[in-house]
């Protein structure tokens, strides 16, 4: 059984639904890991971002379509991420429009060196397990940032790269609709965020939703700049908007609201900077520095950062790692112990393999449980199935939708090779 609270962010944020934000603009939450918004002009429509797949934006198209039947002009891109640009060609509706972007933009589905010496097979691992591609949908309760179940076929497959690009904060006409293209990069450098001042409407892109920020993705991502993040989201602030429309999770509604919600992730993603440089500074190990870290009292329990999608443990790791590299000052992490090495100095502490085992089995500690296993299994021990086991009970537990898919989809794995062994 998943953690009543992704239950209750899974059922309070990712129920389809078209969703008015004010007359002539629309989200659209739950049809996929991305929300998509319409902007409906005098004569014709605005698309800002297109989702992940290709039946996906045909059916937020056919939804869209029972409120305007205007052609659509123009589809503007919040930024490159796969999920908010992959259904493009559904909405272009076989026209050439103008496709807008930052001019930072930069995808990983198109323009990528196949010849270039990059961890491509990890990522994908890593990236389904995050996911959790193949997992039942009991399994995958949701993407944190979005339904669990959603439209895969065509994922990735209705991109059009943007024909304009833009370079620098700009006021631009949307058929009668004015509006002004941001530059507040964020989750990536290429954000571009959408401002309807005289709606009061904003669209942040994934610079908001209504989860911890993902600072650090654990499918794997280069460094994500914390205090670029921060002083977006104090832009955003400065803006009064009265309608939030983020890229994943329900809107928000009220100029009061909005402003909680964009000062208090601020506020949380400052701490995690803060909390890792005192620590830093201090010569605390990495481990001490995640495990002892969390949000100050008068914003911990606000709902929008409960850690549905990030994680702050997480997020510390990545910005030590991000500032300083992989050392942390001790002088014994300057040397190495192979994994086998340090399994056979553990068993030697232990007493022998079979007490290892027996430890591993015996404890109540899940996490060391998992400790114990990885030396188990680099000395070869077909300890598979209790470390799924241990994964799978701390799924039950967590939180973290990304965390929860991860656990169960590499549980899987293992009793998958423990069955063929």
């Amino acid at each position: 059984m998943a953690n009543p609270a992704l239950l209750h962010h899974n059922d309070t944020q990712f129920a389809k639904i078209i969703v008015e934000l004010c007359p002539g603009v629309y989200t659209a939450v739950g049809y996929a890991a991305s929300t998509q918004h319409m902007i409906v002009g005098e004569h014709s429509i605005t698309i800002v971002d297109t989702s992940e797949s290709t039946a996906a934006a045909e059916n937020v198209l056919a939804e869209f379509r029972k409120i305007s039947d205007k052609p659509i002009a123009r589809i503007i891109y919040t930024h490159s991420h796969r999920d908010h640009i992959s259904g493009a060609s559904v909405f272009s509706e076989g026209r050439e429009i103008p496709i807008l972007a930052s001019a930072a933009f930069s995808s990983d589905l198109v323009g990528q060196d196949a010849s270039a010496i990059a961890p491509n097979q990890a990522l994908n691992r890593r990236t389904q397990a995050q996911f959790g591609i193949g997992l039942s949908s009991e399994q995958r309760v949701s993407l944190g940032c979005g339904p669990g179940d959603r439209p895969m076929k065509g994922m990735g497959a209705g991109h059009i790269p943007p024909n304009q690009l833009i370079a620098g904060d700009t006021d631009i006409d949307l058929d009668g609709v004015q509006a002004r293209l941001i530059m507040a990069p964020g989750e990536t450098a290429d954000h571009m965020v959408i401002w309807l001042p005289e709606l009061k409407v904003l669209i942040p892109g994934d610079n908001w939703y209504h989860a911890f920020p993902n600072l650090y993705a654990i499918r794997g991502t280069p460094y994500r700049d914390f205090a670029a993040w921060a002083d977006s989201l104090a832009l955003l602030d400065q803006l009064g908007a009265e309608v939030l429309a983020p890229g994943h999770t329900m809107p928000v509604f009220g100029a009061e609201r909005v402003h909680e919600v964009l000062t208090t992730t601020r506020e949380a993603i400052l701490h995690v900077m803060q909390h890792t440089v005192d620590g830093m500074n201090a010569g605390h190990s990495l481990d001490d520095i995640a495990a002892s870290i969390e949000l100050p009292a008068g914003i911990a329990n606000k709902p929008w950062l409960g850690e549905f999608y990030g994680k702050a443990s997480w997020s510390a790791r990545s910005f030590a790692t991000g500032t300083l590299g992989w050392y942390d000052g001790n002088p014994t992490h300057l040397g190495t112990l192979s994994s086998v090495q340090r399994a056979n100095q553990m068993a030697a502490l232990a007493g022998g393999v079979q007490a290892l085992q027996q430890a591993a089995e015996t404890t109540d500690d899940l996490q060391w449980q998992l400790e114990l296993c990885d030396h188990l299994i680099a000395l070869g021990e077909p300890v598979q199935l209790i470390k799924a086991a241990a994964m799978e009970a701390l799924a039950d537990d967590e939180i973290n939708a990304t965390a929860r898919n991860t656990y169960l989809w590499e549980a899987e794995r293992l009793r998958k090779q423990a069955a063929d062994a």
